[in-house]
């Protein structure tokens, strides 16, 4: 090889060097955190939401997510998004109770049916009164859990009475249900809630079938009473860092809402699914679910009433108008119906009968 040939070469190799470290450069990098276990279906969920969208965004975007709180734990993810040290995050509203007033509406004892019900009327809520809770960040998706059930590891729970003094897990709106039954709210991470059982440190929890199987309580809880009517739902929400968001390009923006709006629908079949599995494991090891009748679950109904006022009181507190609160509730159940409707039209499995 003449030594002109070789000086060539060498300059097109250096070239292509360059403009390769150019491309790897103006790859955007974005942190995507979230406190759920890698194996449970949370984070298998966005690993496949991360996965897809970066090959959607043809290497202009890079999403890397990071699970089992080694970013940052639920209770700091909101703030951590806020403030940077994540770009994305996933958690739920109740672990920051006062952060996201408005939407804690999903937490209240309104008788969500499933997680696929509460799912649509989560979105369907957020998009008609699009509330300032979310203004500093920009949201992805909202999603719910399935419906938060009573949950012993001795006790079986039939009637009221039969709560008066459990200490039972509970967050957020979750645990003024917990203390409006009779219960004593107990705030733990969901991540600690096996070795809180297995301690004794609680005697139970108000959460989804899900948590049987995707935090292997069901090893440990022994009853569980089918307490929907009184149905409430965790408010989970993915939320992006707005500076990072306002700084992406718009084609890029336009491919994450695009697709962000079509994954609702799969995460929140998801939940549902989930939640199917969470029950059987939970027979499989011999747990017993108990089903109330229509007088007890009745009563249920209207011991719990005192959350939903209270959140009416303590929105009124904040600025909000009485007939804006009343508004949000009487939406929250004409949803609830529709949704119902379109679940069973569109045979959605789901843990309830209804």
């Amino acid at each position: 090889m003449s030594r002109k040939t070789l000086s060539l070469v060498v300059a097109v190799l250096l070239l292509l060097s360059v403009s390769s470290f150019g491309n790897a450069a103006d790859v955007i990098k974005l942190k995507f955190a979230n406190y759920f276990p890698p194996t449970h279906m949370n984070s298998v969920m966005m690993g496949k939401y991360a996965e897809e969208l970066n090959k959607k965004l043809a290497g202009k975007v890079e999403i890397t997510q990071y699970t089992g709180g080694t970013l940052l734990g639920a209770p700091k993810i909101a703030a951590g998004v806020e403030s940077g040290v994540a770009d994305i995050g996933l958690s739920n509203c109740s672990y920051t109770r006062g952060r996201f007033p408005v939407m804690e509406i999903m937490e209240l004892p309104v008788g969500f049916p499933s997680a696929w019900i509460a799912t649509h009327v989560a979105n369907d809520f957020y998009y008609k009164f699009k509330p300032k809770d979310f203004d500093q960040y920009h949201v992805l998706m909202l999603s719910t859990s399935p419906i938060n059930v009573i949950q012993t590891i001795k006790k079986p729970v039939k009637t009221l009475e039969d709560l008066k003094g459990l200490k039972l897990r509970g967050t957020g709106r979750l645990g003024d249900i917990v203390k409006a039954l009779g219960g004593t709210p107990i705030p733990i991470e969901t991540p600690d809630l096996y070795d809180s059982l297995k301690r004794s440190v609680i005697e139970g929890a108000l959460l989804p079938l899900e948590t049987l199987k995707g935090f292997k309580t069901g090893e440990i809880i022994k009853y569980v009473t089918a307490s929907w009517k009184i149905g409430s739902a965790y408010c989970f929400f993915v939320i992006m860092n707005k500076d990072k968001w306002n700084s992406l390009p718009p084609d890029v923006q336009k491919t994450i809402t695009d697709f962000s709006n079509e994954f609702i629908e799969r995460w929140a079949v998801e939940w549902n699914n989930i939640d199917i599995e969470g029950k059987d494991f939970f027979q499989k090891e011999g747990g017993q679910i108990i089903n109330l009748p229509d007088a007890e679950s009745a009563r249920w109904v209207k011991a719990s009433q005192p959350v939903v006022e209270d959140f009416r009181k303590d929105l009124i507190s904040k600025g909000h108008k009485s007939a804006d609160v009343d508004s949000w509730l009487a939406y929250i159940h004409e949803r609830i119906e529709y949704w119902k409707g379109q679940e069973k039209a569109k045979k959605v499995p789901t843990s309830y009968q209804y």
